[in-house]
């Protein structure tokens, strides 16, 4: 009897541990794609249905300044001025740099010039 029960254990170990074993499949066909949305045309079509804002332009400038596309920056740098003097230093560094890039050297100085003057408003 205890020859029994020992083998009873035995293929009942054997079985269990088996059970405990079980693989899972994985599914990467059901993973959802990683999409990429082109930020700069999704800014330029909001621009034309109208929409007009120093927030949007700062980011179109930025943009294309971003990827040395200076003739565009350009392009977003003047609309944004054209709304507002009221900005960071740095865009007008960025727009004096964009000028000088694409050859517009006098705008490039008057653009430093004003840059000049906000800091010494800055200062006082």
């Amino acid at each position: 009897m205890r020859n029994f029960i020992l083998l009873y254990l035995m293929i009942l170990c054997l079985f269990s541990s088996n059970s405990f074993c079980q693989t899972t499949e994985l599914n990467y066909e059901n993973k959802p794609k990683h999409v990429s949305i082109d930020v700069i045309k999704t800014y330029e079509r909001i621009v034309s249905k109208g929409y007009k804002s120093v927030d949007l332009y700062e980011k179109l400038g930025n943009s294309y300044y971003d990827n040395s596309e200076m003739e565009k920056a350009v392009k977003w740098y003047r609309k944004l001025f054209a709304i507002t003097y009221e900005l960071e230093s740095k865009y007008y560094y960025q727009y004096y740099e964009s000028l000088r890039f694409i050859g517009k050297n006098d705008e490039a100085n008057a653009v430093l010039e004003k840059l000049n003057e906000k800091s010494k408003n800055q200062n006082k």
